[in-house]
This record gives C-alpha cells, structure tokens and sequence, in this order.
C-alpha cells in the first residue's frame, strides 16, 4: 500500500505540479458530475499522486476506505488498472467499469479520467478524474471529462500568452535600444519579442541555461541576460563577451525588498515577499550554495522543513529561474550578487 505524502510535501506537489491555475476551471466544469453527491472529483499530477479531490462527505467518506486520498499514488505501478493510472499510461482519456479495476475491492466503482497537458511543451501535467459507484457513473462521462481536460488546456494557453505579454512589456524597451538582433523568450524559449531577426514562435535553448555567452542552434554565438520568466537573447556580433549580470537586493526597507538585475542591456526591477527576499540574502551569504536541509536550519532553525524550501524555491525560480541553480541551491554562476540591509527574520514563519 503507498503511504501518501505529508501535508508538506503535498502542498510542494501542489505548487510543482503546474495544474493549481485551472483547479477552478475542472471544479466548475465538472460541477454537474458530482452535485448529486454520488461521484468524487479527483485532480492527480504526472505521477498519478491525488492533489486535490472534492465531493459529498458520503462518497469521500467511501474513497477514504479505498484509500482514494489527498497524497496517495494512483498510478497504474501503485493500484492496477484504474482511470487516473492508464490515462496517465495511454496519454488518452479513459473510462474504467467496475470489474475492469485491478484491485478488488475497487469493483463497485466506475471511474472516468483524462489526461491534462502543458500546452508549451506537450508534457502531461496530470489526469482529472471523476469516481463514483458503479450504477452512478454513465459511459458518456469520459467524453465529458475529456472535453473539461481540454479546456483546461486552453486555459494554460491563455496563462502562457498573458506570462509572453507581461515579458514583452519588458523586454520591448530593452530591444528598442539595441537596435540589433535580439530576442525576448521565456524559460521554455517561446518568442514573446524580436528585433532584426528572422521570426520564429520557440527557440531551443540549452538544457541548463545561464547568463553569459552560448551557442544556439540556428543563431550562433549569443549573449543571454536573464529576465523575470525568461531571457534577453542577443546575437553576438564580436569576440567580447557580454558583461556581467548584477543583481542588488536591497533589505534596508523590510516592508519593500527589492531585487533588482543589471545586465548591458538594462535592468528590471522585482518587489520580492519578506520570505523571497530572506532567501535570496541567504544565498548571497553562501555562494558556494546551500542544501534544502541547510536553507531548513537558517530559515526555520529546524532541519526538516525542507519540503517547504523546495516549494518556495519553486516559486523563486519561476520568476528568476536563469538566475538560480539547484543541488545545491545557489545563484548560478555568472552572476554578481550585491546586498544591502539585512532581511527581517520571523515575520512570515
């Protein structure tokens, strides 16, 4: 029997998982399928771990007994043959009957699930799945499931092409300066912008991607400044590097940290939280890099709590994520880091 995650490590899958922006959107969507009380709405991630679950307390009070709980594996390696699991398996939505289930005692449950995918990358983020005693569950749910996966879908869309957005009102200044050939993409290498270059949607960036000089298929040498969610791509025209990325944080204000990046392109500045801004003084302090369970003791005075040093980490990097390096965490290499004031300690434990 799988024996589930801590309410920590959850909460870190929750936040890792890239499905928490459409929890709405599948509740609502699927609102009709578990209204009468009967059938659970379940959002798993990649892995077939349950995320989130809704719906009456008679029938969560009946997944509990089957250990269909917040944390638990589901994957087809962890309970057989089941919706969450062989959807994730088939990469197709899928309807399980009854005895079709692998593990006995799920018998007297249907369950209908569909595979999510981040519409970036074509990855599979997870499964949405509803579940429900056998005589309650009809054979056309799936297609009802799979077409709320869809929309899910394109709601990820949208979030991308409003995250392209908010980094081409960025980067567009930037490029108008140059006035050579540059490009603007995020960690994915989507193009949000361009100037003097042939136009492209993507661009493929190295798998470890970093400030400084590289050579990208396609475009040759280039110097690559960071942004927040992405990269300023310029075209190398010579033999000089690019100069170095700065970054200045600056605590003096505990209630309005800022982190600001300087690159020879321009800079940006972001207004971390009190918690971001502990985090990025701590790195700062130790360039050589900390684990998880160090950051725990700085941060926490404890070493255990490093489930929620990696979620917040996650959320770091999404923002700073070609600034940031991991194993051991640190400012990736590069990069000069300068601090000002020291952060407030305590007020967001």
């Amino acid at each position: 029997m799988d024996e589930g995650l801590d309410a920590g490590e959850l909460e870190a899958r929750r936040q890792e998982s890239g499905l928490a922006d459409v929890l709405e959107d599948l509740t609502r969507g699927l609102d009709s399928v578990i209204a009468d009380g009967d059938n659970i709405l379940v959002v798993a991630d990649a892995e077939g771990r349950v995320l989130w679950r809704s719906g009456s307390s008679r029938v969560l009070h009946r997944a509990d007994r089957l250990g269909f709980v917040e944390g638990a594996g589901w994957g087809e390696n962890s309970v057989g043959t089941n919706a969450i699991g062989t959807a994730l398996m088939s990469g197709r939505a899928v309807q399980v009957f009854s005895a079709e289930h692998f593990v006995r005692s799920h018998h007297s449950w249907t369950c209908a699930g569909a595979p999510i995918r981040d519409p970036r990358s074509g990855t599979l983020l997870g499964v949405v799945d509803v579940s429900g005693p056998a005589a309650t569950i009809h054979p056309t749910t799936v297609a009802l499931v799979d077409v709320v996966a869809k929309l899910a879908e394109s709601q990820l869309r949208d979030h991308h092409r409003r995250s392209l957005d908010q980094l081409r009102s960025v980067a567009a200044p930037m490029l108008a300066r140059l006035g050579g050939p540059a490009l603007a993409v995020d960690n994915d290498g989507w193009v949000a912008a361009l100037d003097a270059v042939t136009p492209r949607s993507r661009l493929t960036l190295p798998r470890q991607t970093a400030p400084g000089r590289t050579w990208l298929h396609s475009l040759g040498e280039c110097d690559l400044e960071p942004l927040p969610g992405g990269w300023l791509v310029r075209v190398a025209e010579g033999a000089t590097a690019s100069s170095a990325t700065v970054i200045d944080l600056d605590l003096r204000d505990s209630r309005n940290p800022s982190f600001t990046v300087s690159g020879a392109t321009g800079q940006w500045t972001l207004q971390p939280s009190p918690r971001h801004a502990e985090i990025l003084a701590l790195l700062a302090h130790h360039p050589e890099g900390c684990s998880a369970a160090q950051m725990s003791a700085h941060l926490f005075g404890v070493t255990d709590r490093t489930i929620t040093v990696r979620a917040e980490m996650s959320r770091l990097r999404k923002h700073l994520g070609g600034l940031l390096a991991a194993n051991p965490y640190r400012f990736t290499d590069g990069v000069t880091v300068r601090v000002e004031g020291r952060p407030s300690v305590g007020g967001t434990r």
